[in-house]
């Protein structure tokens, strides 16, 4: 086995391409919810992945790693490689019997420079999180410590809270939960995010004014849902 055949192999890539910090930058401007919408309404992390406070913005590239339940080897392995920016998005089966990650782990990568941190499983030290103030998604909270001797996979694809996660695609999250836009694709929806912005601040002023608050688009939705007749109203 030739030595570029056998790193793309190995479980620990080191080498991808990362959205550029252009794009990021204008991304995460943007809500996740108005880049899933001119995303085509995919792209969310399952709602159970959330962040520990309101207030928790991220924006970056994904260092995606993979772990076995209740292991956190990787994790480590992958702080150790990652790059000032990069989200660590971790693929964790969704466990929460016990935490992969808490205070000692996210105070190091706040040190290093991080993005964030998404957890498909769970955390602890909440309260020493909330402290530190840096970006944490999870499932939830349990105080019992995970181990730390199961190999995993480093930047390979993964799944993470319902969501197919290659490394390098954009991460954004925000109050609402996380959404994940493909690194090919993530230039293309800067336009329509911004557009899908305006549209809304003048679809809110027509609510507010009180000159459109019924949408003008529901009649005809009713009407091909078959709920209304041709030429019927509410």
């Amino acid at each position: 086995m030739d030595d570029t055949l056998a790193a793309s192999l190995s479980a620990i890539r080191r080498d991808f391409e990362r959205v550029s910090p252009a794009i990021v930058e204008r991304a995460s401007r943007f809500a996740a919810s108005i880049l899933a919408d001119v995303a085509g309404r995919r792209g969310t992390l399952d709602g159970r992945i959330s962040p520990l406070t309101p207030a928790t913005r991220l924006g970056g590239p994904a260092f995606t790693i993979e772990v076995r339940p209740g292991d956190n080897l990787m994790i480590h392995a992958a702080m150790a490689m990652a790059k000032p920016g990069d989200i660590l998005v971790v693929d964790g089966k969704a466990d929460t019997s016990c935490a992969l990650m808490g205070a000692i782990m996210i105070s190091a990568c706040k040190a290093l420079g991080l993005g964030g941190v998404v957890l498909d499983g769970a955390h602890r030290d909440t309260e020493e999180l909330l402290a530190l103030g840096f970006p944490v998604y999870s499932v939830g909270a349990n105080p019992n410590g995970p181990t730390k001797s199961i190999p995993g996979r480093i930047n390979w694809p993964i799944s993470c809270g319902g969501v197919a996660i290659n490394p390098g695609d954009l991460i954004v999250g925000d109050a609402d939960g996380v959404v994940v836009v493909e690194r090919e694709r993530a230039a293309s929806l800067l336009a329509l995010a911004a557009q899908k912005v305006e549209d809304e601040r003048t679809r809110l002023a027509e609510i507010v004014s009180g000159t459109n608050v019924r949408p003008k688009w529901l009649d005809g939705a009713l009407r091909a849902a078959g709920v209304l007749r041709d030429g019927e109203t509410l």
